[in-house]
């Protein structure tokens, strides 16, 4: 009989509170803060410091968890988030859930906008592109090319029709969405650019890089009403007033540059909602807060900068400048007023400046690097603005900014390490976890992932919970053990035990003892008892140590037999020393490892050790005599951790490529792969009954791991992944190995918005099928009418796959069945030049050889590509005319247009609702008919 074995699927994540790689916002009503956390988005409560609700995508989507990397809030209840294949889904914040998945980017997507209205998302990505979708219709619009490197951050304005984006290829692009293209190319900067954003009354446009000036432009408006909007810089007439070519498109004008502070490269450039801040946040600790002045007092700035400089041309103002020089704008702006009329006789030629419009308030320092910013769309009422921060370690801060100062409200981190998860240790009875980082030692409940204590530590490397549940034991980088009350979340003492980081610890079976292995070249045994310490009011926890084993080298890793007869220690020179417990002396080594042995475990019933190396392998030996059973390449980097499942010979191992996996000791088979971690995976801990597994890692996050009652076979599991990888390869190969090399884009070309996925491929099969099945079906009905018209008399017989319906409403249900967004990838078929490719591809030597096939080789080559170029073109042009028809539908009427689907439902049920009505007027016409008769 084939042996079956029990799944493991993931069940929680917890510790990770805001991720480095994606950005924070609130949402519209100023409450919530929209924190990324990996593959999550936690919602956090900001005056209460809890996170209510977390949007997690469905665990039915095929393939690993990804990652977030932008996430923004419309000015209704919508939330978008961008993931790292490009994917972008739309939640609403209310319910909690996504509807709506948008495929179209083939990179990480690094930038999305609302427009202000919140009908159109526009979304950049790092595979250069630009696509804006409709967000009402679920549906890509259009793609935007023509940047040479990622898009960084984008922009609505002029009421929506206009776009600006940035890119690290150095250039701003105007774009008018009317006509779908570029309007403008604005160049300049001296490196990559990586923000940029527009005050609210679309009146200056700033841009941060690399460079140590934060640029700014004026942004010329369309005119209302045949009068042109005016802006800070009129624009220039030439001849006699038609505008200059370049000024017509000119949309974007250089308006000047400000100093920055900091000589860090410019992360988020963003102004408040009011308009009246602007926060520059840098690559490091700081972010720059400047005022931004209307136009009243920037004049009036103007116009004392002239008067100042008029004085100092003429000489005159130099003693009168240096006794004003304590005093502030305010007191001597009425003494510069009084002057200003013989200085500036035409105030219509008053040149505004940069500085006379930005002015430095202050700078907000950090304690730790800056990921970043968001202002709250709320103005409080005791300060300017409330503004939140994310930081590198894990972090969120809340600041209030005032007119001279800034204040920290709040801080959210008592719910996640600050660096990343060293160690995983579960108590006796699984109800506890310990977790270790740099600074922390924190205490779970596994079961719900609440952090039940936090108590300061130092760097610990490895723990211990013991039995009873009430103390903990911390080895650290520093070389000493930290005893931890849990029930206090205190550290009780600190005991001085090895002279280099204790690497590892390791409890005694049925002993008050455990064993720690150093880098100092000791192997120690300890003793611990609950006592009174003289001077201590109550009894706790000590340690004794008992007896030292000295080694050769480094100690990496102890392990205990279980009935305390071995101890096996890992030193740094690639070998496993396997000594008696009660004597010390050496029973066996173990060799064959080619780098350092960083874990190892050894089975319940003690028969096996499996160890894990730098190598990537890890290897299987057999206790009693010392052999290796079996070597495995199990990881595609080292392998941080292995531990067996209690009572078998089932294997769990972690390792830097980030997999989790499951393996038979006795089979050496691979059982199970599990993927969601996002970073190095460094520790491993399994119930005492393997019903769950934990693990941590470097991105910060702790992931219990459940087995299921769903059984599987190892056979079953290696044909599925032969076949994952077989389409993976299929995929990508066949697409760059067959299709045609895609060029560089033209300036500012237009493309289709989806892209091709496993979706779009399905739905184009479905719609061929049911094509092929209407077709014969209309044959079918041909055939029966033929027959009927020569007088013979049968039985229509519909196909029951057509569920009852028409051959029209048929092939309608198909295309009805396609998401919006996949329809016009579902339309490009491109079935026949595939099969002809692959057939071409299977017997090229033989058609090369054959004289008879070298026509139809160069027909094919002829016709091939005009005639997928003319099915796209006709599908493109048609589905530009449903457009089209779509907007004077939706012109005419003062409601959305309704998606066809629900159109069709409502025809459905009202044909339905119709017959019957009309089987039930039939039925009461026979009951009157029997009544006649029988009276």
């Amino acid at each position: 009989m084939v042996k079956s074995y029990l799944r493991y699927e993931p069940a929680s994540v917890f510790g990770v509170i805001v991720s480095v790689e994606s950005n924070i916002a609130y949402d519209s009503s100023g409450k919530y803060l929209l924190a990324p956390a990996l593959e999550k988005v936690g919602v956090w409560h900001v005056r209460q410091g809890v996170c209510t609700k977390t949007l997690t995508p469905s665990t039915s989507s095929s393939g690993p968890s990804l990652a977030v990397t932008y996430v923004v809030s419309s000015p209704s209840s919508l939330i978008a988030s961008g993931y790292a294949d490009g994917s972008i889904r739309i939640w609403d914040s209310d319910k909690g859930t996504s509807e709506t998945t948008l495929n179209g980017h083939k990179g990480a997507v690094s930038a999305l906008r609302y427009n202000k209205a919140g009908s159109l998302l526009a979304s950049g990505s790092k595979d250069n592109d630009i696509i804006i979708w409709d967000v009402v219709g679920e549906n890509g619009l259009f793609r935007l090319r023509g940047h040479r490197d990622q898009v960084t951050d984008i922009v609505f304005f002029d009421s929506g029709k206009k776009l600006v984006s940035s890119s690290k290829d150095k250039f701003l692009r105007v774009w008018d969405l009317d006509t779908q293209h570029c309007m403008q190319i604005v160049s300049g900067h001296h490196s990559e650019i990586w923000s940029l954003d527009i005050d609210l009354e679309e009146r200056y446009l700033v841009t941060g890089s690399a460079d140590l000036e934060l640029r700014f432009y004026t942004i010329k408006h369309d005119s209302v009403d045949g009068l042109p909007i005016p802006t800070v810089n009129e624009t220039e007439i030439v001849g006699d007033g038609d505008l200059s070519m370049q000024s017509k498109w000119e949309v974007l004008k250089y308006f000047g540059e400000i100093q920055r502070q900091s000589k860090d490269r410019v992360a988020t450039v963003r102004f408040n909602n009011s308009g009246n801040l602007l926060a520059c946040q840098v690559a490091g600790k700081t972010v720059e807060m400047y005022r931004v002045l209307d136009d009243s007092e920037a004049k009036r700035k103007a116009k004392r900068r002239l008067h100042r400089k008029k004085e100092k041309k003429h000489g005159k103002g130099s003693s009168e400048l240096t006794e004003r020089g304590g005093k502030n704008d305010e007191q001597n702006e009425g003494e510069h007023i009084s002057s200003m009329n013989h200085i500036t006789k035409e105030p219509n030629n008053l040149e505004i400046t940069v500085p006379d419009v930005f002015r430095h308030l202050h700078t907000i320092r950090a304690s730790k690097k800056i990921c970043s910013i968001s202002f709250c769309p709320t103005t409080p009422k005791k300060s300017l603005v409330t503004l939140a921060l994310s930081l590198n370690n894990n972090l969120l801060e809340i600041y209030s900014i005032e007119s001279n100062a800034d204040s920290k409200t709040l801080a959210i981190e008592l719910h996640g390490h600050r660096s990343d998860v060293r160690s995983v240790t579960l108590s006796s009875d699984n109800s506890l976890l310990m977790s270790t980082s740099h600074n922390a030692v924190k205490i779970w409940n596994p079961s719900t992932g609440s952090c039940l204590r936090t108590i300061d530590s130092g760097y610990g490397l490895c723990g211990l919970i013991v039995p009873h549940n009430k103390y903990a034991l911390v080895g650290t980088k520093g070389g000493s053990i930290e005893i931890i009350d849990i029930g206090s979340g205190t550290c009780l003492e600190v005991v001085e035990a090895h002279g280099g980081p204790v690497r590892s610890i390791a409890a005694i079976p049925n002993e008050n003892g455990f064993v720690t292995g150093s880098a100092d070249h000791d192997v120690k045994f300890w003793e611990y008892r609950i006592q009174q310490k003289s001077g201590q009011p109550t009894k706790h926890l000590t340690v004794t140590n008992v007896r030292t084993m000295k080694m050769n080298d480094d100690v990496l890793v102890v392990a205990v037999s279980p009935e305390a007869k071995y101890i096996a220690v890992a030193l740094l020179d690639c070998t496993v020393k396997i000594h008696f417990m009660d004597s010390l002396k050496k029973f066996l080594s173990l060799y064959g490892h080619k780098l350092p042995v960083l874990c190892m475990d050894i089975s319940s019933d003690g028969d096996l050790i499996v160890t894990g190396s730098a190598d990537k392998n890890i290897k299987i030996w057999g206790l009693d005599f010392g052999d290796c059973h079996k070597s495995i390449f199990a990881h595609a980097d080292s392998v941080m951790a292995v531990q067996f499942v209690p009572r078998t010979h089932y294997v769990f191992s972690v390792g830097k490529d980030r997999l989790v996996k499951y393996w038979d000791a006795d089979k050496f088979e691979l059982l199970l792969t599990l993927e969601g971690h996002h970073a190095h995976v460094w520790c491993l801990a399994v119930s005492n009954r393997g019903d769950f597994i934990v693990t941590g890692s470097h991105d910060r996050s702790i992931r219990r791991w459940d087995r299921t009652e769903e059984p599987f076979f190892i056979e079953e599991e290696k044909e599925k992944r032969l076949s994952e990888m077989f389409e993976s390869d299929l995929d990508s190969a066949f697409e760059n190995k067959y299709a045609p090399k895609e060029e560089l884009p033209e300036e500012g070309a237009v493309a289709v918005a989806g892209k091709k996925t496993q979706e779009t491929l399905t739905a184009a099969d479905l719609i061929i099928e049911h094509l092929d099945r209407a077709e014969d079906e209309l044959k079918h009905i041909a055939e029966h009418q033929e027959q009927k018209n020569n007088g013979e008399v049968t039985v229509f017989q519909p196909n029951i796959r057509m569920n009852g319906l028409s051959p029209s409403d048929y092939v309608l249900s198909a295309f009805s069945n396609v998401h919006s967004n996949d329809l016009e990838q579902a339309l490009l078929v491109e079935l026949v030049c595939r099969v002809g490719t692959v057939l071409l591809q299977t017997h090229y030597n033989q058609l090369v050889t054959t004289p008879a096939a070298r026509p139809l080789l160069t027909a094919l080559e002829d016709t091939l590509y005009d005639r997928v170029k003319e099915w796209k073109d006709t599908f493109g042009f048609n589905l530009a005319a449903m457009d089209h028809l779509q907007q004077l539908m939706a012109s005419r009427s003062d409601a959305l247009f309704r998606d066809a689907r629900s159109k069709l439902l409502e025809i459905r049920s009202e044909h339905s609702k119709r017959l019957e009505g009309r089987s039930d007027n039939r039925e009461e016409k026979q009951r009157k008919k029997k009544q006649k008769k029988s009276t």
